[in-house]
């Protein structure tokens, strides 16, 4: 069998107690069980997908003050938390340098950011989904440079699909085939629309949708971050998570190997996000295994917001 790559987590907690808090901080609160693992699958030599689960804090601790406690927090936090998944193409081992460079890309791009967005409002909101759009732009360019640098690599592109939660708030940035769904109340709900070409003859009527599934060109891909082609516009969504919600984020490797119905009883189970991250790449292998497979989930834990 092939290798495999995972990430066990439990339930991630509020940084420290609510009562040391100001009213407001909701993303504090948030507690997420995150999970992620990635099979280079039974046919493939390596493994050409790979995936990213990070935290970010904006925290203010008091050392020293004069002031009353009731004045001032002993300590103060926004959360975020941020899940990617990318499928890399190009052949030999250009495929796996291309997701790999792309997720290094897009890490640069949000540290070197100067002024990180972490409360959300109409207008931030629309601001987030802009600077989602420019990087996912300067991803593909940083995969131009490094294939002109190295000719191996001409032709690399990869998938892209990321989702990035404030508390309540989650924002989805995709490219490609990669998929994002929300599982809610028993119902699984795609996020994203796959970007290949039996997808658009689906959503042009040449195909009828349950077709898709087994189509000879559902692997044919009309939108990625490639270093050839045109630009192609980022998918990008913003939405309100409610107590309970997962998101999930997987590969082609599952979807094409796992029906969603399938997918949707496993996420009903009652276990930790890391054993269904392995449960589902145990299905994706039982059913072939015939790509890489990558699945990141994170199941949420809102509590009730005061009046």
């Amino acid at each position: 069998m092939g290798e495999k790559s995972e990430v066990d987590t439990t339930w991630l907690p509020s940084p420290a107690r609510l009562n040391d808090y100001q009213p407001g901080t909701v993303s504090s609160r948030v507690q997420v069980d995150l999970g992620a693992l990635s099979h280079q699958g039974k046919l493939r030599p390596n493994n050409e997908d790979h995936f990213l689960v990070a935290r970010f804090d904006r925290t203010m601790c008091t050392l020293l003050t004069s002031l009353p406690a009731s004045d001032i927090p002993a300590r103060y936090a926004e959360t975020a938390y941020g899940m990617l998944v990318a499928d890399g193409m190009g052949g030999a081992a250009a495929g796996e340098v291309a997701s790999r460079t792309a997720i290094g890309a897009l890490v640069d791009l949000v540290l070197q950011t100067p002024d990180w967005i972490m409360r959300f409002d109409e207008q931030t909101g629309k601001e987030v989904l802009r600077r989602m759009d420019q990087r996912f732009r300067q991803v593909r360019q940083a995969l131009i440079e490094r294939a002109e640098s190295d000719p191996t690599l001409s032709g690399m592109g990869t998938t892209m699909t990321l989702a990035c939660s404030l508390g309540t708030e989650l924002i989805i940035a995709h490219s490609g085939d990669s998929r994002a769904y929300l599982f809610r109340q028993g119902l699984l709900q795609p996020l994203t629309h796959d970007q290949t070409m039996a997808q658009w003859l689906a959503d042009s009527g040449a195909i009828r949708p349950e077709e898709v599934a087994t189509h000879p060109m559902r692997h044919v891909l009309t939108g990625a971050i490639a270093t050839r082609g045109g630009k192609t516009p980022t998918e990008l969504h913003h939405l309100r998570l409610t107590d309970g919600d997962q998101i999930l984020l997987c590969t082609d490797g599952l979807a094409g190997m796992v029906t969603d119905s399938a997918i949707a009883a496993v996420l009903e189970a009652p276990r930790s996000a890391a054993d269904t991250c392995r449960a589902l790449v145990d299905l994706a292998l039982e059913g072939g295994g015939k790509d890489d497979v990558t699945v990141v989930l994170g199941r949420y834990r809102i509590p009730g917001l005061p009046e």
